[in-house]
């Protein structure tokens, strides 16, 4: 019921009171983010997942004499820590790399090598956390004098980080730690901005309770989790006390410690609104107390939401100093939409009828945020997406269209909400004019305003004695006043459903809250996934030029001897390679030798096999050329035991 406004409501006095509260709520928040935004202004852009952008000895070389030293350079600052950070492997899979890895200059890693290693081809795999929280891994290979054969999986070796069982259960409590923050916000934004007197609501109380609960309960898994995670280890690792130290000394650990301490804070905003809040008060200091409210929850409510966006996405890449405050409006805005939505779905099943006012004013409530939603989310896909090619090629990509999907359902289902939300009976109007009038401190007393009493034992009608004169045994009683329980809600149940409007607008907001849940399981996911924006670059980095060809003419000087052969090097780049010879002419015997004069590498020869029986296609596949330059191929085409010759060409691998 967000998107659409209703038919103004009848003026009431508390409305211009919750008005006044929504104000201040929003200055609070605006001072907050101002802050934020002026503290990260002068912040240096990183690109969101960093990539290892050079190593050396580069990946694929054939290097003469044992180097002393690894070195790798990342996109970005990453966090690189532990003896098992960088691991350098010799061909049987035993281990040469003396010591963990050292910062040698900005963004660079060097790890030391055991001295004197042999000839062969040695693996390194890496691990590391990029400035974004999210933990990257790779591996490649380098070879000393010569390639040999390794019994190292360079695939096996690459740490599988963020997986597994760890990572789902990691992923699990992100989602919670997001629900719970949209119930604790949003709950307590739907009393001070839309229905004070909700906070004597005992199902209103329960939602931001719970919400509390599972966001603290989910930022102690995630600390508990953080080493597993990063590593690629299991459960067990959870006790590792180091691994602990390390997360705490992180950027993520920092901002999880940090959350703890806002919630506690928190815990106390919570006590006061459903505590003294709703205890009877002169109007000049209940209004004191709602101003403290709005601001000091203003504040803890900006301080979580940044606890996410100072260790997330919009931490790094394009606009930070712009970014993390968008990000933390884009947060707000999301909590007071679907958390007050879950409050007011948990209300309209379980508790008191909502005034009509009250509905109102969510429901501007609602569409200013959603307002806000769609400015901040565009600059927010703009910015982690960058092109339409993006949006429509990478995961996130694809996840940010399922999550526009989502909204756009969202909305729609919120446009049904609307036209019952100004069909609402005039009774329960009538009912919340009522509620609206009386103090707080009236409902903390009685309960809100033309609600029935909740059934009980104590608002049972005494039991008539037994024909003997006898009182009924403690059983008997129990028994009895569980019927009457039953039978009031029951009663109840029939007046709800007698109201159509209101049990139809239930219905709706109930399916808007079943979509919020969905929504914010695709939203926990994009948080989690690489940029588009990024993932598109390192894509088009990869992305072979296309394969390297080149036309030879050839003469061997015996019958038929004279002809051209279309040389083909697929993908063209370093690392391995497939040749495609075709002749004009049948050839008895191809043969490719490769060099790269500049490092002194090669001749690395090749002998393609016939691909036909008609002797003019001969390929080979897995030649490694592993550094890019200006090359020589030499082709050899023999048309005859006698008749052959050799032609070389330059061929230019990037």
């Amino acid at each position: 019921m967000s998107a659409a406004a209703v038919p103004p409501a009848p003026a009431r006095p508390a409305a211009g009171g919750a008005g006044r509260a929504a104000a201040r709520t929003l200055l609070a928040l605006l001072l907050a983010v101002a802050a934020l935004g002026a503290g990260l202004a002068a912040a240096p852009p990183a690109a969101a997942h960093a990539t290892l952008t050079s190593t050396a000895p580069a990946e694929g070389a054939v290097v003469d004499r044992a180097p002393e030293e690894v070195t790798l350079t990342f996109s970005e600052e990453v966090g690189l820590s532990g003896a098992d950070a960088v691991r350098v492997l010799d061909p049987n899979g035993d281990r040469v790399d003396d010591g963990g890895p050292t910062e040698s200059a900005p963004r660079t890693f060097s790890v030391r090598l055991t001295p004197g290693i042999p000839d062969g081809t040695y693996t390194v795999a890496w691990q590391a956390v990029s400035a974004d929280s999210h933990p990257i891994a790779g591996a490649f290979t380098f070879s000393v004098g010569a390639p040999s054969r390794t019994s190292v999986d360079l695939a096996a070796e690459a740490p599988a980080v963020g997986g597994g069982p760890v990572g789902f259960a990691y992923d699990a409590a992100r989602y919670a730690g997001y629900a719970g923050f949209l119930l604790l916000v949003g709950g307590a934004v739907f009393v001070l901005a839309c229905w004070r007197e909700g906070a004597g609501v005992r199902v209103v109380r329960r939602v931001v309770v719970v919400g509390w609960v599972t966001v603290t309960a989910a930022t102690l898994a995630l600390l508990a989790l953080r080493h597993p995670y990063v590593v690629g280890g299991s459960f067990a690792d959870a006790l590792d006390l180091a691994g602990l130290s390390a997360v705490l000394a992180s950027k993520t650990g920092t901002a999880l410690v940090s959350r703890l301490l806002l919630l506690a804070t928190a815990a106390l905003f919570v006590t006061v609104l459903f505590g003294t809040f709703t205890r009877p008060r002169p109007e000049r200091d209940r209004r004191d107390l709602l101003a403290g409210l709005a601001l000091g929850g203003g504040v803890v409510a900006a301080g979580l939401a940044a606890t996410w966006a100072l260790s997330e996405h919009a931490s790094t890449g394009l606009q930070t100093g712009v970014a993390v405050p968008v990000d933390v409006v884009h947060l707000l805005a999301m909590a007071a939409w679907l958390g007050g939505l879950a409050a007011l779905a948990a209300v309209l099943r379980w508790g008191p009828p909502v005034p009509r006012p009250a509905l109102a004013r969510f429901s501007r409530l609602a569409l200013v945020s959603v307002l806000v939603l769609v400015v901040t989310g565009l600059y927010q896909s703009w910015r982690q997406v960058g092109s339409l090619a993006a949006l429509t090629s990478t995961g996130y990509g694809r996840l940010l269209i399922a999550k526009v999907l989502l909204v756009a359902a969202l909305v729609g289902v919120a446009a049904l909400s609307r036209r019952w939300v100004a069909r609402v009976a005039d009774a329960g109007a009538d009912a919340g004019a009522d509620a609206e009038s009386e103090p707080v401190g009236a409902v903390a007393a009685g309960g809100v305003a033309g609600a029935e009493p909740e059934p009980g034992p104590a608002s049972a009608e005494p039991e008539p004695a037994g024909a003997d004169g006898g009182g009924v045994g403690p059983e008997r009683a129990a028994q009895l006043a569980r019927q009457r329980a039953a039978v009031a809600t029951a009663r109840r149940r029939r007046a709800r459903e007698a109201d159509v409007p209101r049990s139809a607008l239930r219905r709706s907001v109930l399916a808007e809250a079943g979509v919020a849940v969905v929504l914010l399981a695709v939203t926990t996911a994009l948080t989690g996934t690489e940029p588009a924006r990024t993932q598109a670059a390192e894509t088009s980095e990869r992305a072979p030029a296309g394969p390297v060809a080149l036309s030879v003419p050839f003469d061997t000087g015996g019958p038929d001897g004279r002809g051209t052969a279309d040389v083909e090097l697929a993908p063209g780049r370093p690392g391995e390679n497939e040749v495609h010879v075709y002749t004009d002419v049948a050839a008895e015997e191809v043969r490719v030798a490769l060099t790269l004069p500049a490092r002194d590498l090669g001749p690395i020869s090749v002998t393609p096999a016939p691909a036909d029986a008609t002797g003019r296609h001969w390929s080979a596949s897995g030649v490694n050329l592993p550094l890019p330059g200006e090359w020589e191929l030499a082709l050899t085409v023999r048309t005859s035991d006698v008749d052959q010759v050799t032609e070389t060409r330059p061929v230019t691998l990037e």
